[in-house]
């Protein structure tokens, strides 16, 4: 069920100063400029790698779902991990018919496709996105 590895999200207190880094430190040319999503209470912006991307996403006002990660974490840190699957509702289904824990119903997420989160509990602590394989690829 599960596709490919579409992104790793890492929670970081700025979009700007983390690309900067992944600029600077380890080379990285590619970049999607940052974005606000009011909706989700983030600020996201991607670095383009050759074989995926790295979601950098920092709290856009103080009730994002992020702040506690960011608290906790104050420099940043990998936040998911994003699987790619061809139906969203079909992936939900199957998670929770599984007995996994679905966090929220299937929203748009930063790629503009659906998307779900597992709980870090049925993942060995790592928090799962699954996202609805864009229909360009």
């Amino acid at each position: 069920m599960v596709g490919r590895l579409n992104h790793i999200g890492i929670a970081v207190p700025s979009v700007e100063e983390a690309m900067e880094t992944y600029r600077t430190l380890y080379g990285a040319t590619e970049f999607v400029q940052p974005f606000d999503m009011p909706a989700q209470g983030v600020r996201v912006g991607f670095v383009n790698l050759p074989n995926s991307q790295l979601e950098l996403i920092e709290p856009l006002g103080d009730d994002s779902p992020i702040i506690g990660f960011l608290e906790r974490n104050p420099k940043g840190g990998q936040h998911h991990v994003c699987f790619e699957v061809p139906d969203i509702n079909e992936a939900a289904a199957e998670m929770k018919a599984s007995g996994a824990t679905v966090l929220g119903e299937p929203r748009i997420g930063a790629h503009g496709t659906p998307v779900i989160f597992i709980h870090p509990k049925n993942s060995h602590g790592v928090l799962i996105e699954l996202m609805e394989t864009p229909k360009d690829h």
